[in-house]
């Protein structure tokens, strides 16, 4: 490399942080709860994906350590060569039944869970829509696919049934939509993707990373929550989040399964998810059936309604959330990354969200529930919230 190439990147990198777009990671210690030690002092954490709290639930940690023991570490190759073991089979298995479809296949994570779907289902020659907050995932998924793409404005349904009319018989089409957009926390308009699903002939895929064991009755996510399970073909999700484990899942037909375990580009390149992780997510899932999986599913939902109602009461703009991550916009880089550092001065680790992650002019916190915090802690945490907001001038 360059001594031009070394002031490139360095140019680059002070270019980020004069527009306060600079990014470090901040170190955790010990176990992810709903507190956890930052920086060695105790804060709570309302910045994580653990919404269920599982991530150190006793059941999913005994099940890791007995998988150990007996299968070790590692699964010691791809799922097409010697990587497909007992506990691959059972979860796949579990997570179909889970799920209501004819099958499943677990992916080592929600981005290449998505590209590898996606670059499976189409290619040169047909089309893609996506809707424009979709996660980066999905966005890299259908650029790989190399079909047409073609993005609609965020749940506008008139908009995408114009471009799709407008494309009607260009190959195969494919709609894709997150479940839970992961930077509002608001909704798909399920029922409506179906509706068009239907009408032009097109295969739907959701991604529920963020519904997966937190939305529904059972919770199977925003497709069980919006009554659509019959229409969708490839239902996403991850392990990682409402599960407290790691990896993904598509569940679908079994030919779909099938194509997907023979056409897969991330699934059929990738050394499989260990013994651990799949022993944990069986054990996770098994729980969220359980009545202490109702309880804590009810336990957040509580939480997050009483969350958004008090911040839209002081004047923030939640941007229209209706689950467990609840934005507070804020605007501009340097003022929300203020407005983090303030929180984390007393206590409260809640992330500041900047471009490219989220729009120019839409930097916010985002805040997100779990259903382990008590009401207690969730009320300081408003509390400070709301009197920063007023400091700077974020609400009057």
């Amino acid at each position: 490399m360059t001594d031009a190439s070394f002031h490139t990147f360095a140019a680059e990198l002070a270019d980020l942080k004069e527009r306060g777009l600079h990014r470090r990671e901040r170190l955790v210690a010990g176990s992810q709860g709903s507190h956890v030690s930052l920086d060695g002092r105790e804060v709570l954490l309302l910045c994580s994906n653990n919404y269920l709290g599982l991530a150190d639930h006793p059941r999913l940690k005994e099940a890791a350590i007995s998988a150990v023991e007996r299968f070790g570490v590692s699964s010691g190759a791809a799922r097409l060569v010697s990587g497909t073991m007992e506990l691959h089979r059972a979860l796949e298995e579990r997570l179909a039944r889970f799920k209501g479809t004819e099958g499943a296949i677990a992916f080592n994570g929600g981005y290449p869970a998505n590209v590898g779907i996606i670059q499976a289902l189409v290619g040169r020659g047909d089309t893609v829509y996506s809707d424009r907050l979709n996660h980066a995932s999905i966005v890299d998924g259908c650029l790989l696919s190399r079909a047409e793409v073609v993005r609609y404005t965020h749940n506008d349904m008139a908009a995408l049934r114009r471009l799709m009319e407008k494309n009607r018989g260009r190959g195969r089409q494919l709609i894709v939509t997150d479940g839970v957009f992961s930077m509002d926390g608001d909704l798909a308009p399920l029922k409506e993707l179906a509706t068009i699903k239907r009408e032009f002939g097109a295969l739907l895929m959701v991604d529920d990373a963020h519904g997966t064991g937190v939305l529904g009755a059972g919770g199977r996510g925003s497709v069980e929550l919006c009554g659509v399970a019959g229409d969708v073909d490839v239902q996403m999700g991850t392990l990682g989040k409402g599960l407290g484990s790691f990896g993904a899942y598509a569940a679908a037909s079994a030919e779909i399964v099938d194509y997907l375990r023979n056409k897969a580009r991330s699934y059929i390149f990738s050394t499989s998810l260990p013994p651990a992780v799949l022993a944990a997510s069986l054990a996770a899932i098994d729980l969220v059936d359980s009545p202490e999986g109702a309880m804590l599913r009810e336990r957040l939902a509580r939480h997050a309604g009483q969350f958004r109602v008090t911040l839209a009461g002081a004047g923030f703009d939640t941007m229209g959330s209706a689950t467990q991550i609840v934005p507070v916009l804020v605007g501009e880089p340097a003022p929300t990354m203020e407005f983090s550092r303030l929180l984390l001065e007393e206590g409260f680790f809640v992330q500041g969200i900047r471009p490219p992650t989220v729009p120019a002019g839409s930097c916010r916190l985002r805040c997100t529930l779990m259903a382990t915090h008590s009401d207690e802690e969730l009320s300081a945490a408003l509390a400070a919230i709301i009197r920063i907001g007023r400091q700077l001038a974020v609400i009057g």
